[in-house]
């Protein structure tokens, strides 16, 4: 856990350096210069920003919409979140609350965290992540720090994600190319 963590964190320090996450066309080029690796890059890219929530979701979304076309962009998106959902929970699962107060705002913290008291907690978190406008990244790490198991939390997001990716990829694509005033 540490390693990954360790990997994780450089990354972010190099992407920041780099203006990495400045826009979707700066995201683009540096993953277009792996070209057979770029879905790769891509999916473990997808899977940093869940774990290191710096930029928002959507932009990420949609870049992997931009660079790998409506149907293979939301493959790579949905397998690099899942990735990062079960990183987050797992890494919570390891370092407990202290993490949430590192990586988010008092605003979000204070808004879900009474969620994970309530004994309902798994069916709260499944319904958040069915909708796709929940703080999916902040959830999967309070998931971590109650008692639900791992594999009802892989469940809940194997289940639950694709709708809200499917929601943005798609969603995002048919706004920027169907609509005059955004395309361009």
């Amino acid at each position: 856990m540490i390693v990954i963590t360790i990997i994780t964190l450089c990354f972010v320090v190099y992407g920041v350096k780099n203006n990495l996450f400045s826009s979707q066309g700066s995201l683009e080029t540096f993953v277009v210069k792996f070209g057979i690796w770029a879905p790769l890059i891509f999916m473990i890219f997808q899977a940093i920003q869940v774990v290191f929530p710096i930029i928002p979701g959507g932009i990420s979304l949609l870049a992997g919409v931009f660079i790998f076309g409506p149907v293979n962009g939301f493959i790579y998106n949905y397998i690099g979140i899942i990735t990062g959902s079960a990183i987050a929970f797992l890494l919570a699962k390891y370092y407990g609350t202290p993490l949430l107060e590192v990586l988010f705002g008092k605003k979000l913290k204070s808004k879900y965290l009474k969620w994970a008291d309530n004994k309902k907690f798994p069916k709260l978190f499944a319904i958040a992540i069915f909708m796709p406008v929940a703080p999916d990244d902040f959830l999967c790490y309070l998931a971590g720090t109650t008692n639900m198991r791992f594999r009802s939390f892989l469940t809940t997001i194997l289940l639950g994600k694709p709708l809200s990716i499917a929601a943005y990829s798609f969603g995002l694509n048919v706004a920027l190319t169907h609509l005059p005033f955004l395309a361009h």
